[in-house]
């Protein structure tokens, strides 16, 4: 077996090389191969490294195929260069040559943050100010900590502390209202009043308490947070005729002539008479519930214009609407 496989590898050594190259004997191999020879296959697949081959044996078709290699790369190489032309690609640009704008005259670098003096709290809250406005008092922060503005519930007022203005209050309805809970029913009070200082300015507002005095409080602070203002004409009655909806109730509201009175009712009649009307036409339509017939008042006397209003909408004088 190992003479089959020495002649084997001689068979293939003399085949592969030229008749000018110099051929190894089985005396100049390795003492390693000579004791162990390799099998055929191993033998084979390993010449290259026991039996080098010259480079000039090496087949014919061997520089055919570099020749072949090398036209190949070179037709590559010459697309690539028309994808190039094609496609032109920016200059890479180098950091060192990027400069930075040149600073304006009279500019002065600022100092560090940690370099400034430190800020005392009337720079902090004249600062706040220049950007936001006052406070939410309405007054300067400087000395008025806003934290220790104490909030009054109106309902904890006596009657002298409570708001001096001129608007006047009217009660429409007080109804009770009952919960029923676990443990069994709770009482309380609902008060709807209308609040107006019978000069075109009226608001109505809803509060609710265990007693009735602080729902009517309740409630007549809602109002003035909620106050409207009525279009009326020199005959204190309203400049043209308007109807709304709200919930369930439905309001008609009429101008009318001079001497003729509020005619109306429920809740609509005490919202025209703080509102200043002295000369209406009002209807419910509807429901007769005392709080949507109120806001729906409210919403229907918003609906109406001045007359020099709408001439200033349509860019004409006031004389000519009538022609």
């Amino acid at each position: 077996m190992a003479a089959t496989a020495t002649t084997a590898a001689m068979a293939i050594a003399v085949a592969t090389a030229s008749p000018t190259a110099s051929v190894p004997t089985f005396s100049s191999l390795p003492l390693s191969l000579r004791r162990r020879p390799q099998p055929l296959l191993l033998l084979a697949a390993s010449r290259r490294h026991i039996l080098p081959v010259p480079k000039a044996s090496w087949d014919e078709s061997v520089p055919e195929e570099e020749g072949e290699a090398e036209e190949s790369e070179e037709s590559a190489a010459a697309g690539d260069d028309e994808d190039e032309d094609e496609k032109p690609r920016p200059e890479p640009v180098s950091s060192s040559e990027f400069q930075l704008a040149a600073p304006p005259e009279g500019y002065v670098e600022p100092a560090a943050f940690d370099e400034l003096p430190p800020e005392s709290p009337e720079d902090v809250a004249a600062a706040y100010e220049s950007l936001y406005g006052p406070a939410f008092s309405g007054e300067t922060v400087l000395g008025n900590n806003v934290f220790e503005v104490k909030v009054v519930d109106p309902v904890d007022m006596d009657r002298e502390q409570r708001p001096n203005d001129d608007f006047s209050e009217r009660v429409v309805q007080v109804s009770r209202v009952t919960k029923v809970v676990k443990g069994g029913r709770q009482l309380s009070y609902r008060a709807i009043v209308v609040v107006g200082d019978m000069k075109g300015h009226v608001g109505v507002g809803v509060g609710k308490a265990k007693e009735v005095t602080e729902a009517i409080t309740k409630a007549a602070m809602n109002g003035r947070r909620n106050l409207v203002t009525v279009p009326l004409t020199k005959y204190s009655t309203f400049p043209h005729r308007a109807d709304a909806d709200f919930g369930a109730a439905r309001v008609m509201l009429r101008p009318a002539c001079p001497g003729s009175g509020v005619i109306a009712g429920g809740a609509v009649r005490v919202v025209l008479e703080m509102a200043g009307v002295e000369n209406a036409l009002g209807k419910q339509l509807r429901s007769k519930n005392p709080l949507n017939n109120a806001r729906a008042t409210i919403k229907a006397t918003q609906m109406m214009k001045q007359f020099k209003d709408v001439a200033e909408e349509r860019g004409i004088p006031m004389e000519e609407l009538w022609k």
